[in-house]
Parts: C-alpha cells; structure tokens; sequence
C-alpha cells in the first residue's frame, strides 16, 4: 500500500512539471488502436468506390514461411493489390473495416500535400523558407531551413528522435497537448541541407506549413486533396494534441487497410487515380528519387529517402514505400505493378541495411501470393 502511495504521488508529481508524463506513465507504448485515447478530426469520405476483386481474389494462400511470423510480431492485415485489383486480403484480430494507426506512414502523406500545395499554388516553390509560412520562425538560428530541406530531413534542427524515453521529444510529441509550442521553441542546430537525419518534428513543421499556407486544417486538406478523389470507403482520422487543436501530422492516420493500399496505387501511376491526376507526376518522381545531395550519417550519399518516402533495391526491383511504427508499411512494386500493405503491431528486431528486415519478408510474400 506504501509502495502504490509513492507511486501515485510520483505520478502525480511528474504530471505537475510535464502535462505529457500521465498519459505516458498510464499508457507506456504507442499502439496502432491509440486513436481511442486521443482527440481526433475526420478526414471525410465522398463517394466511395469499392475496390474491384481479382479474378483471383483470395485463391492463393497466405505464405506457409510467413505463418510463424504472425505470431512473433503481431500482423493484423495484409493485402496485395496487381493491376488495380484487390488480389488478396487477410486479418488476424482485425477486419476490413478496422481503423488502425499508420505511424509514420502518415509523413508520406504529408509529403504528397505538400506537392498538392505546390500544384494548387499555395506554396511557390520548394526552395522557400519555413519562415515564410510561420511566424517567428527564423528564431534561433532557423531563418535558412526550407520546405525542400523538411522534405528530406535534413533541416539540421536540434531533435532526438526516440520512442523510448519518458521526456524525450518524439514522447513529449506524441503524449503531449501543445505541437505549435514545441515548434516555436526549436533551436538549430546544425546548417540545413547537408546532412539526413530522420526526425519527425520535420514534418510536423510542414504540417504547420500547410495548414497556414492553405488556411486549412491539414485533415481537410487531405480529405480534399486525397480522400474523396481517392474514393476511400471509409472515414479515417488524424489525432489531434488536444481537443479541436492540431493534427500530430508525423504519426497518426487513422484509416483501413483497403483505404491504405488506394495511397499505394495512385503513387504507383505517378500521382494518377483512375485517369484524374491528384498529385503532379513530376513531384512523385521526385519524392521517390533519393535525396542524393543529402548525405547520411556515414558521410555518403542518401540513396534510400526522397521526399517523405522510402525507396530501396530488391531483387533488382526498385520499391517505394510508406513506413511507419511497428511495422506499417505501404510498398509499391512498379515492375510488378503491385501494392502491398501490411498492418501489425510489431516488427522485426533485426535490420537489413537502414530497414527491419521484416520488409522484404512481406515484399516476398507479396509476390510469391501475386505469381500463382
């Protein structure tokens, strides 16, 4: 009883200096359900078009070398899409009408904004500076830092991305009930546009860009830039700080898997959706090319990061993907003319190259479920 007293005065105690402790101490470890937890604004639908099923829809068993992997870490969804058609579809402790969190796939999509923004005319140019879109933000030595250098992480701001830590930044983000404060506080650190470092407060500065560029609460923009021409079938959400407040844009959409995979599908046709281009196709180009004048944390050149996206070599194929925590993962195979999305609520501890090597296991089953 001593013990719990303790306890919950600690609690309490921390809750005192740091309005994220509480939530973090109760909650631990984000989970792809968390949406439960936070505020969230709709991403409304319009008209939704069902997805067309193969001829082969679901004849094709789930990989026997995959099943022990279920288990181990958690898969809950996984489809294949060849050739604009539902090929195959499977859920364990879910079903296709189960919202779930994309982490940080959602930075992929801010990046597709981004390019809509450009399109739409709200923002010139890549080479703009964040300064112009938020006030006060050349504070603290970041009067240099450009949409381009935010598109490719490498703004050079002071972050350390962490999930673990009770007061780190990326825990402070995503428990915490004030985005713009945070922003307003940032410090440089290094100078922009040289070196890659994955931070997700980047992207959440672009969410701020985008929404004072447009005048738009970012939620909408996506369900008008994205949603509705997409056809989703179902409303997604984007969790919010705080109640009514701003959308934590580097983690966080809500959304089926079906409505997931429809992403996956218009950024393999370049930015097209059923003959309608949503996204220029030239700034898709881009965002998949890796940022090779950019160099990572061994001195060489990125060959693994564009504009929000991640781009790899497999099998001598070149695949794209959006990926987020735990796991989630939107993998485009233009050769193939494939999209696979995978849900869970973990990954693989192991890595091959700046990836978990679970990656190229649903990439494999992907393709082994698309040749039969």
């Amino acid at each position: 009883m001593k013990n719990r007293i303790i306890s919950i005065l600690a609690i309490v105690l921390l809750g005192m200096t740091s309005c994220h402790v509480p939530k973090t101490l109760i909650y631990q470890y984000a989970g792809i359900y968390d949406y439960r937890i936070f505020h969230n604004r709709e991403i409304a639908v319009s008209t939704p078009q069902p997805w067309i099923k193969s001829a082969s829809y679901n004849k094709a068993i789930y990989p026997e070398i995959m099943l022990n992997d279920l288990t181990a870490i958690q898969t809950t969804a996984f489809l294949v899409i060849r050739n604009d058609s539902l090929l195959f579809e499977q859920y364990w402790d879910a079903d296709t009408n189960v919202i779930s969190n994309s982490f940080s796939m959602a930075k992929s999509f801010i990046g597709l904004l981004i390019g809509a923004a450009v399109e739409d005319g709200y923002i010139k140019n890549l080479d703009q500076r964040a300064s112009e879109f938020i006030p006060g933000f050349q504070k603290n030595g970041k009067s240099d830092v450009r949409i381009r250098d935010l598109l490719t992480m490498s703004s050079g701001i002071r972050w350390r991305e962490g999930y673990g830590g009770l007061f780190g930044p990326t825990t402070r983000a995503y428990y915490g009930r004030n985005l713009k404060k945070m922003i307003r506080k940032l410090k440089q650190e290094y100078q922009p546009g040289i070196n890659y470092r994955y931070q997700s407060i980047d992207t959440q500065i672009l969410a701020l860009i985008l929404e004072n560029a447009t005048g738009k609460k970012v939620a909408d923009y996506a369900s008008e830039k994205l949603w509705k021409p997409l056809g989703a079938e179902y409303t997604a959400l984007w969790s919010l700080d705080r109640k009514d407040g701003f959308e934590k844009a580097y983690c966080c959409f809500n959304a089926v898997a079906r409505d997931f995979a429809r992403i996956g599908v218009m950024v393999l046709h370049n930015g097209n959706w059923k003959g309608k281009q949503l996204i220029p196709a030239d700034y898709i180009t881009r965002s998949l090319t890796p940022a090779a004048n950019i160099n990572d944390r061994n001195g060489d050149p990125v060959n693994f990061y564009g504009y929000q996206w991640w781009t790899t070599q497999h099998k001598d194929m070149k695949i794209n993907m959006a990926v987020g925590l735990g796991g989630q993962y939107i993998i485009m195979i233009p050769d193939k003319n494939i999209v696979i999305v995978r849900l869970g609520h973990k990954r693989s501890l192991t890595r091959k190259g700046v990836f978990s090597s679970d990656l190229f296991q649903w990439i494999d089953a992907g393709l082994e479920i698309a040749a039969k």
